[in-house]
């Protein structure tokens, strides 16, 4: 099984990548299945209803949630309703939407597993997702021996360590939210595929997906201003990764798409 897990999604730059570089990139890896953070789809800051519905239309088949999930109103009122979008699971369980999903691919079922780090994120700050990851994994294997934990967390030590608890466990361990594809994929001691960040996709001349000199004038000045989507040079960012019969990650290596956007 081939899995394509992609970075953030930022604004129209990524979600124009999508629609133009993704169907051709899935078919050149044979990729099963595909997860992106669709979270800064609506100009970097959360996702629209109807903003998933066009990462979906471009070939995405799950959409992961972080810090931003409920920053749009009318996911607050239609998460509930979306079997293909994962809100992290270590919000409280009142909050509407689930943070762990069943799919099923190719006559074989696969969990998803999503949650949220506790480093700098100061709202929405959770509970703690290491008394918690654990044994979601463990219920999920007497399911599936696919289980693919996705991991929206500030500080790489903590995605670093969320690999190690998890290693033998789950079937990966990839983390998302730095917008910068990182160069420590590989596979762990015990077979579970691990990187720190999957990067994103929208502009790569840019601050994250945004307008470098908006970001240099809210550093320079500390008057924080709105950031403003970049459309320069889009690109699909993320990892591939192929999963043998009992789960074990066989290999991993990153993907770097640059995408023309046709008129």
């Amino acid at each position: 099984m081939n899995v394509l897990f992609l970075g953030e999604n930022v604004g129209r730059c990524g979600t124009g990548a999508l629609k133009y570089g993704l169907k051709t990139l899935k078919q050149d890896l044979a990729i099963d299945f595909t997860v992106i953070n669709g979270e800064g789809t609506s100009m970097g800051y959360g996702i629209m209803s109807d903003h998933v519905k066009l990462l979906i239309k471009a070939g995405v088949d799950a959409v992961c949630l972080g810090e931003k999930s409920f920053f749009k109103i009318d996911i607050v009122d239609n998460i509930a309703k979306m079997d293909k979008v994962l809100r992290p699971a270590n919000y409280p369980e009142t909050v509407p939407g689930t943070g762990l999903r069943y799919f099923n691919v190719n006559d074989k079922k696969i969990c998803i597993i999503n949650m949220l780090g506790m480093m700098s994120f100061q709202f929405p700050h959770l509970n703690n997702p290491y008394l918690y990851a654990e044994d979601l994994v463990k219920k999920a294997k007497e399911v599936t021996p696919y289980v693919f934990f996705i991991f929206h967390a500030q500080a790489t030590a903590e995605k670093t360590s969320m690999g190690y608890l998890l290693n033998g466990k789950a079937s990966c361990v990839i983390g998302t939210h730095g917008k910068v594809l990182t160069s420590d994929a590989g596979i762990l001691s015990e077979g579970t595929a691990y990187i720190t960040d999957t990067g994103r996709c929208g502009s790569s001349l840019s601050v994250g997906g945004f307008d470098p000199e908006r970001e240099i004038y809210k550093y320079s000045t500390a008057v924080p201003v709105h950031s403003k989507e970049c459309l320069q040079k889009p690109q699909i960012q993320g990892v591939c990764v192929s999963f043998d019969e009992t789960g074990k990650a066989q290999f991993i290596k990153t993907v770097i798409k640059d995408v023309l956007l046709e008129n």
